[in-house]
């Protein structure tokens, strides 16, 4: 095929054809255990993650040396109110990072990189994005999904020399997977990359292109079209930002992290070499996937320093703060905030560590537990954020220039709570997260049962895969009645001065509960259980707030193991445990007590029209404009927007 074929209409996608894609991109196997995919079925493995796993000395050392240097850097030499002020990271503090290897923390250092851990990683990240969100955003956007990262996992080592090395000291990077009407269904990619020759041409539009606008290399995700010596599919590419034909149309704002360079990307018969080509044709979206892995957690390390920033700053001012004689602290309308805010804190910081750690050792698939430390922290922080904003009242919702301008000290919480909300959206919306960690939640019983309930299948294939259900439930369902969650004495090593065992009981107790509690949905809804979205996100919610727990005592454990304020973080561990059992207990409640059915009903109306009605007596600010901008091939007819920082 020439590239002057290039198909210009977007793909037509089934439900099922969509389905059909990202179930073919999803890893399939399990050939390490998973403490998460455990807790889901009722198996609590404490052993996965107990004792707490430490990173090596040596990795250590060279982590706090770098961290070191950052802090100095980042306290001397980036100012965050001018940053948010003109809604750009100024290049000389990009320079300097640059010269500090910030780019390269990934990167091992046989390509000149730092080769730190991700636990550090995500230190670094945490300390730069509590500077400023938006330079945590630059670093992690171009090295979480970035080229680094997908040529660590699936680049030949031709192409990790060619490009590492650039990306550690040099050059920023980008991924480009979203289009303006393709958001988390991939299967309607409409960009293409048609096989020409030794190359491949490059043809469509890329919208939210975070670094896109200064990045000098891609990563690209495209459409190869299936021909003769070509299997075909969504395929990823490095591309070259200076390449003739890509056109960067517009840099995009936002109500929060106004510092990313963030904009649209457009393609024009770009021509790029097979050599560019990561992986096979077709292993894109795995790519993609696998690279998020570990990518998301980027998301809960910019989570916890919010986190710590939220208490910080509840600490002082409620101390400062008087109200009918005495601090707001002590008020407990006030009070509770704090306490809900600190000991959240504490348990984001475990569940990111465990998961960073558990990643750096490889020994566990991590693949559910960085969907859920992405899901929970991001959904955590935006509260955290929130009640820091009430408790500041006013100058809670007063920008920190105004602040400044009258005389009091410009705290900046306002702009925290805009900074943050993205990341309920970032590397998969809460929404597509509870699908995704409930799919793979349920895999154990949809290998076994999954054809019993496909309306598809052959009655043979049915006979089959009930035999085959019958077989593995005999054996699982019983095991779901009892367990050491049962027992008084049961993980008693956790109980030092505050008792933490009994939040370990309750978390093995539960989580066979919870697995009871799929079963019996499975077996109600059989086909139309994907369906049940709000079934499902409570399922996945539930073992969030498990998995939580878990990290939060594992971690107070390993605290007090070391001397480290171990007798505090028992105290937090137990506070936010019984906050955390309250929240699961609700979540029961709801799993059979909601108004599901009647929300789909009222739906219905609202877009047919029935209750326009409600909408008499206001204007709509919006203007004209498509929803959607039109995103068709061709050349650009924009000024290139580019801007390369050297």
């Amino acid at each position: 095929m020439s590239a002057s074929t290039t198909p210009s209409s977007r793909p037509a996608v089934t439900e099922r054809e969509a389905r059909e894609v990202a179930e073919a991109a999803r890893e399939q196997h399990w050939r390490k255990p998973s403490f998460a995919k455990e807790l889901f079925l009722g198996r609590f493995r404490l052993d996965l993650i107990h004792p707490h796993p430490v990173p090596e000395d040596e990795a250590a050392q060279r982590g706090e040396e770098f961290l070191a240097k950052l802090r100095d850097f980042v306290e001397t030499k980036v100012d965050p109110a001018l940053i948010e002020r003109e809604a750009r990271i100024p290049d000389e503090v990009i320079d300097g990072l640059k010269e500090l290897g910030a780019f390269g923390m990934k990167i091992g250092t046989k390509y000149g990189g730092l080769g730190l851990t991700q636990v550090y990683y995500n230190k670094a990240l945490a300390l730069a994005g509590s500077a400023s969100p938006a330079i945590g955003v630059l670093l992690s956007a171009h090295q979480s999904i970035g080229v680094p990262q997908p040529l660590k996992l699936f680049g030949t080592e031709e192409q990790r020399e060619r490009f590492l090395p650039r990306c550690a000291r040099t050059d920023i990077s980008a991924f480009l997977l979203t289009e303006p009407d393709v958001g988390s269904d991939p299967a309607r990619l409409a960009t293409t990359a048609v096989p020409d020759g030794e190359d491949y041409v490059l043809d469509g539009v890329k919208l939210w292109t975070t670094n896109g606008v200064v990045a000098d290399l891609l990563v690209v995700m495209a459409r190869v079209p299936k021909s003769e010596g070509h299997r075909g599919g969504i395929t990823a590419f490095v591309v070259e930002t200076n390449s003739p034909g890509v056109t960067v149309e517009n840099r995009n704002a936002f109500m929060g992290l106004r510092g990313i360079e963030n904009g649209v990307t457009r393609f024009h018969q770009v021509r790029v070499p097979a050599a560019n080509r990561v992986g096979e044709e077709g292993q894109g979206l795995k790519i993609a996937l696998t690279t998020l892995n570990t990518g998301r957690l980027s998301l809960p390390a910019s989570c916890v320093a919010a986190g710590k920033w939220c208490l910080k700053i509840a600490r002082e001012w409620s101390a400062a703060r008087e109200q009918w004689g005495k601090p707001v602290a002590h008020h407990e309308a006030v009070g509770s905030k704090i306490s809900f805010i600190a000991a959240t804190t504490f348990a984001l910081e475990a569940v990111t560590d465990l998961a960073s750690q558990m990643a750096d050792e490889d020994r566990n698939d991590i693949r559910i537990e960085g969907a859920l430390a992405k899901l929970y922290a991001s959904e955590m922080a935006w509260t955290m954020a929130d009640e820091l904003v009430q408790i500041r009242g006013g100058r809670g919702f007063e920008t920190a220039e105004s602040l400044r301008a009258r005389g009091e000290r410009g705290v900046p919480a306002e702009q925290l709570l805009r900074d943050l909300r993205i990341n309920r959206i970032f590397e998969g919306s809460t929404e597509i997260m509870h699908l995704l960690i409930a799919r793979e939640a349920v895999d154990a019983h949809l290998s076994v049962a999954g054809d019993l309930i496909d309306p598809e299948k052959s009655l043979g294939d049915k006979a089959k895969a009930g035999a085959n259900a019958g077989a593995f439930y005999a054996k699982w369902l019983p095991k779901l009645v009892a367990g050491p969650g049962q027992l008084p004495t049961a993980y008693a090593e956790f109980k030092h001065g505050v008792d933490l065992s009994g939040h370990l009981r309750y978390v093995e107790r539960t989580s066979r509960k919870l697995a009871r509690s799929t079963f019996y949905a499975m077996s109600r809804w059989q086909g139309r259980m994907e369906s049940k979205q709000g079934f499902l996100g409570r399922i996945v919610d539930i073992g969030a707030e498990l998995f939580a727990m878990s990290a939060a005592c594992v971690r107070a454990e390993m605290l007090r193991g070391q001397g480290d304020h171990g007798r505090e973080a028992y105290q937090l561990a137990d506070v936010f445990c019984r906050q955390a059992r309250i929240r699961i207990e609700e979540l029961f409640t709801r799993l059979w007590t909601n108004t599901d059915d009647l929300d789909r009903k009222v739906v219905k109306g609202v877009l047919s029209g029935t209750y326009e009605w409600l909408e008499r007596g206001i204007v709509d600010p919006s203007g004209d404009g498509p929803w959607i901008a039109d995103a068709t091939p061709g050349p650009s007819q924009k000024e290139n927007v580019h801007r390369p920082i050297r």
